[in-house]
């Protein structure tokens, strides 16, 4: 597979961990001047070239979580660093569950729209995004709208106006939860091998147990709200992985913990340990 596209990971990488969240908490106003607690004590790594995935009952926090990973909310307790650095900047690209396609605009100005919003020029932005469709699986569909694509293909357009930014991360909300079961485990065999080759650090917000290990390096699970990290599984094999790995006995054992956890989880009263 060529292609023509960068991450902002660096050749010599750094001993520590790209992003850190260090005893992260985060409250929200709740009724009667009262605090409504989402996240408490969170503690997560992402290092260069890793691909972490988080998950945990629903409403437990994750988007919450997520947003403090993007920059878009500050934790009342706790710091988010990158490389070692509190100052915030443009480190990540954000991915959400919907594609969120503009209708009137062609697949390749879909993708492109970050960057022209960015300052590149219309003519340079759909020239980047021109050389990497290939790579997206997209030849033959530059000037096609978006009613005019499959859902599978307008995620692969989602993920290419993501990926096409070149930020050193990129935050998945997950991408393919509306999919059906047949493109999900496409496009998730897919990414796998995309975001090895290009070496892209990864942190994804998933239901799907089975995708988060096929997926990742390491897999966060997370309490009921307020939600703590009740586990960390590693994930020694390396990516990226085939449906072969779904047959493996590591593969069965780490599915049945994590469910085991996920079911713990979601029946323990929120605050209680």
């Amino acid at each position: 597979m060529t292609n023509t596209m960068t991450t902002g990971t660096t050749t010599s990488r750094p001993t520590g961990p790209l992003l850190s969240l260090r005893n992260v908490t985060k409250t929200f106003p709740g009724p009667r001047r009262t605090r409504n607690p989402v996240i408490h004590d969170v503690t997560l790594d992402l290092a260069p070239g890793e691909f972490v995935s988080v998950i945990g009952p629903s409403g437990c926090g994750k988007s919450t979580l997520f947003q403090i990973l993007a920059g878009l909310l500050r934790p009342d307790e706790g710091s988010v660093t990158y490389h070692g650095d509190a100052t915030r900047g443009p480190y990540s690209a954000y991915m959400p569950q919907k594609d969120l396609l503009l209708p009137w605009l062609t697949a390749q100005d879909n993708a492109a729209l970050g960057l022209t919003l960015g300052g590149m020029s219309k003519a340079d932005a759909r020239k980047k995004v021109s050389d990497l469709l290939g790579t997206f699986r997209l030849d033959g569909y530059a000037d096609a709208y978006p009613f005019e694509l499959s859902g599978g293909m307008r995620q692969r357009v989602a993920l290419l106006r993501t990926m096409v930014l070149e930020r050193p991360i990129l935050l998945l909300d997950e991408p393919f939860g509306a999919l059906d079961y047949l493109t999900r485990t496409e496009l998730q065999l897919w990414l796998s091998q995309i975001c090895a080759e290009l070496g892209q650090s990864t942190i994804l917000i998933t239901h799907d147990v089975p995708e988060a290990l096929m997926l990742s390096d390491r897999v966060y699970v997370l309490s009921n709200r307020p939600a703590e990290v009740r586990m960390v599984l590693e994930q020694p094999e390396p990516r990226p992985r085939t449906l072969d790995f779904m047959e493996t006995e590591a593969f069965t054992h780490n599915e049945r913990t994590l469910l085991a956890e996920l079911t713990q989880s979601a029946a323990r009263p929120a605050g209680v340990s």
